[in-house]
Order: C-alpha cells, then structure tokens, then sequence
C-alpha cells in the first residue's frame, strides 16, 4: 500500500484472471464479478469497500489499473469502466459484494463499541454472503 494512501495497492503485474481468483479465494467470495481482460497485468489497484458512489474519479486516474468495490451503480460505473476498455484503455473492475466487503470492519466496529458501552452487550455476528451461482448452490461452501 502507499504511505498516504492505504486504498492504492501495488502488485507485481499478476493476470488479472489469476489476480481475482486469488482475491475470491482468500475473501471466500462465491459470487464476485469481474470486468476486464483476463491477461489484463495488474500493478496498482485502488480499493473503494462497501457502496462506492463516486468510482468514475477513482478508475480514471492513470495510475490505477483495476478498481476493487463492494457494489456499485451497474448502470453508471459499470458502463463507464466497458467504454473505457472499449477505447482501448487498460483497466478492469472486481465488485466482491456487499456483505464481503464490509464484513471485516464490522467485526472491528464491534470490538471497537464494547468498551464504549459496556452495559451493552455487544457481539459481532457475521453475515453470510447472500447470493449463490448455478455451479455453486448456497449450500455449498466451497
């Protein structure tokens, strides 16, 4: 990560293929979607976890290959990023998924309340990713 800007990340040139299926094994994602030349090179991502509202900003700037968001405005973000590749521009986007997304911080959110209110009882209680794919029904974890 940079110094003054934890959400831009460098990476060695890995494919993109090999670099989304390493991310949706290592966040056990079952539905994440990727957009993008699979031989795509990716050296520096920016990240944007949760609702990213205002992605167009972060996938233009030269600098940044792939934009990695929980969800997005398919309508909006989504086109913008297949016109960009459409001109011939290298980048790509991986959208993991709400839950996914935010799931780690709300763990720290929980520990971060307990001592804020310790007459509250306060649990972290995580939530499962709520679709599936055809190849993977939801009852299948793996």
């Amino acid at each position: 990560a940079e110094q003054d800007n934890l959400k831009l990340l460098t990476f060695p040139g890995t494919p993109l293929a090999k670099f989304a299926q390493e991310m949706e094994a290592k966040l056990s994602v079952r539905t994440m979607r990727v957009l993008g030349d699979p031989n795509l090179r990716v050296n520096r991502v920016i990240t944007s976890w949760g609702y990213v509202g205002a992605g167009i900003p972060l996938i233009s700037r030269d600098d940044v290959d792939v934009l990695v968001c929980g969800e997005t405005r398919e309508w909006e973000l989504v086109e913008y990023v297949q016109d960009m590749i459409a001109c011939g521009k290298k980048k790509a986007m991986i959208v993991v998924g709400h839950v996914v997304s935010e799931q780690a911080g709300m763990k720290v959110c929980a520990e971060w309340l307990k001592p804020l209110m310790p007459e509250v009882p306060v649990e972290f209680i995580a939530a499962s990713e709520p679709f599936w794919r055809p190849d993977k029904p939801w009852h299948s974890r793996t």
